[in-house]
C-alpha cells in the first residue's frame, strides 16, 4: 500500500467496546476532512484549536466543556478513542468539536491557507526504539505542514514524556526559523490526562515546549 507519509502510529484495530461502538453511529454527524468544512464550521467561534491524537478525549472535552466560545478539532487514528470522545461530546452537549478520522498530515498538507489559532499535541507516539524513530511525527516536513496551518502569531504546545524525544523535538525547533519560543503555555497548566499521569508514575518527566509563530 503506498503512503504519502510514513505511518506514525501503528495500525491496528483496537478493542471497541459496545458503548464505543453506539457512540459511533453519531461520527458522520461530527467528522470533519476539507479545508472548507473547517471554515464553515469555524464562522460561530473566537478561536480554532487542533489537538492531534487526542487519545481518549479527555483533554479536548475538557478544554470544550471549559471554552464553549472556541472551536476543537480534534484528530486521531484509532476507532475506540473516537467512540470515547463521541460519548463525551453527547454526554456534556459540546457543540464545538468536530473530529478528524486517520492520519491529520493528509488535511494540513490540503490547506489553502493558515486555519489554526492554536495546535496541541500531548504526549505523541515516542517510537522508542532506534530502528522505529525514523516513524516518530514530530520533525522538520511535520514542521513545515504545522506551520503553514498556523494563522500569524498563533501558537503550537508539544509534550513528550520521552527523554531521548524530547532532545529530538529540540533539535528539529532549533533547526526552524518559523517558531519561536515562549514562557510557558495555557496547555502546559491544563489537567494531566490519565496517559500522562501513568507517565509520571512510571518515573518519566512531562517535557513541554511552548512556541509562537513568527514568520
Amino acid at each position: 500500500m503506498y503512503y504519502k507519509f510514513l505511518p506514525s502510529f501503528v495500525q491496528r484495530k483496537g478493542r471497541i467496546t459496545k458503548s464505543q461502538e453506539y457512540n459511533l453511529l453519531q461520527l458522520s454527524k461530527f467528522e470533519i476532512n476539507s479545508y472548507d468544512q473547517i471554515v464553515s464550521a469555524k464562522e460561530d467561534f473566537k478561536k480554532v484549536i487542533l489537538e492531534i491524537g487526542f487519545g481518549n478525549g479527555e483533554h479536548i472535552s475538557r478544554l470544550a466543556q471549559e471554552n464553549r466560545q472556541h472551536l476543537y478539532i480534534g484528530s486521531e487514528v484509532y476507532m475506540s478513542g473516537i467512540g470515547q470522545l463521541l460519548g463525551e461530546i453527547a454526554k456534556y452537549n459540546l457543540n464545538n468539536i468536530k473530529i478528524v478520522k486517520g492520519d491529520i498530515r493528509l488535511l494540513l498538507d490540503d490547506l489553502k491557507s493558515p486555519l489554526f489559532d492554536d495546535v496541541v499535541i500531548i504526549c505523541p507516539d515516542p517510537w522508542p526504539k532506534l530502528k522505529h524513530h525514523k516513524r516518530r511525527m514530530i520533525n522538520l516536513d511535520f514542521f513545515e505542514l504545522i506551520h503553514k496551518s498556523i494563522n500569524p502569531n498563533g501558537h503550537l504546545f508539544i509534550s513528550t514524556d520521552w527523554k531521548n524525544y524530547a532532545e529530538s523535538i529540540e533539535e528539529t525547533i532549533d533547526s526552524f526559523e518559523g517558531f519561536k519560543r515562549t514562557n510557558g503555555s495555557i496547555y502546559e497548566d491544563t489537567f494531566l490526562t490519565k496517559f500522562q499521569q501513568r507517565a509520571k508514575k512510571e518515573g518519566r518527566k512531562i517535557y513541554p515546549f511552548a512556541l509562537e509563530k513568527v514568520s
